[in-house]
């Protein structure tokens, strides 16, 4: 028992470590001390503060009441992936353990990381009243004035750019680098980060496959992506509840094997009056 504990923790961290390096989106994971857990057990409560504005003060009478208001909001989790792999225990023994850690960050790192940033990026491209743009960009000019209007358009709605982060695919991102103008330099400083996704996480929706093989597709009808610009004050992003399963030999009621098992639920939301802060630009389609 106490070799399965030190093992557990082990990997526990090297888990998190592959996680962090690997994922897109993990740049977009916000603070979450105020959210809270709903009622249900795919529910968290998100905290949605209103108040009054000024108003005029008078000589006699003095100030005018203002009122605040703190409410939750109820926010579903809407991901919930899962997969249980099994590793003889010899085959474990005789290559010194590397076959099960092999499995382990591997498995995160080709499996279930692209995966969440595929289906977030999606979400996020999904949420009605966004600015959604469909748009050819075969030039860098072109691209370049696509994401001018993006900056502007974040400004105006009086969001803070510093705290915004590009997501762009890799070609529009070199057709812009290569124009290597003091236009195109200025345009892409000032956002929090200029984060390069390639193609294949890179749609305004996908399918989750629900069973066999698993994984995602992108869905029948999505768009390819040219870039988005999220604010990160303006999401809702928060992987609710991750466990990695570690069954030792001893305890596997069914086989000599130890059996690695990974649960993910997690939600890819946006706070209901900040939409404006996420800005969708993907290519015309058919």
């Amino acid at each position: 028992m106490p070799n399965t504990i030190t093992l557990r923790k082990q990997y526990s961290t090297l888990l998190d470590e592959v996680y962090k390096l690997s994922s897109l989106t993990s740049v977009l994971d916000g603070p979450n001390e105020m959210v809270k857990q709903g009622a249900n057990a795919n529910e968290i409560l998100i905290p949605k503060m209103d108040m009054d504005g000024l108003a005029n003060y008078d000589k006699a009478a003095g100030y005018e009441d203002g009122g605040v208001t703190l409410d939750y909001e109820t926010k579903k989790c809407s991901y919930d992936r899962g997969r249980m792999f099994t590793v003889d225990a010899m085959d474990n023994i005789e290559s010194a353990g590397l076959a099960f850690g092999r499995l382990s960050s591997e498995f995160l790192r080709t499996k279930v990381v692209p995966e969440i940033d595929a289906w977030r990026l999606a979400s996020y491209a999904q949420i009605s009243e966004v600015t959604t743009v469909n748009e050819d960009l075969s030039t860098g000019k072109a691209a370049l004035a696509a994401v001018r209007a993006a900056r502007t358009a974040i400004e105006d709605s009086e969001a803070n750019l510093a705290t915004c982060y590009l997501f762009i695919s890799p070609t529009l991102a070199g057709m812009i680098d290569d124009l290597d103008t003091t236009a195109s330099k200025k345009a892409m400083e000032g956002f929090a980060g200029i984060v390069k996704v390639p193609r294949s996480r890179f749609f305004s929706k996908i399918g989750l496959t629900a069973k066999g093989a698993g994984g995602f597709t992108k869905a029948a009808g999505a768009l390819d992506m040219n870039f988005m610009v999220l604010d990160k004050q303006a999401l809702i992003q928060y992987q609710k509840h991750t466990v990695s399963k570690i069954i030792a030999p001893d305890q596997n009621q069914n086989a000599d094997a130890w059996k690695f098992g990974y649960r993910t639920v997690g939600i890819a939301e946006c706070k209901d009056n900040k939409k404006s802060g996420i800005y969708v630009h993907t290519v015309k389609g058919a």
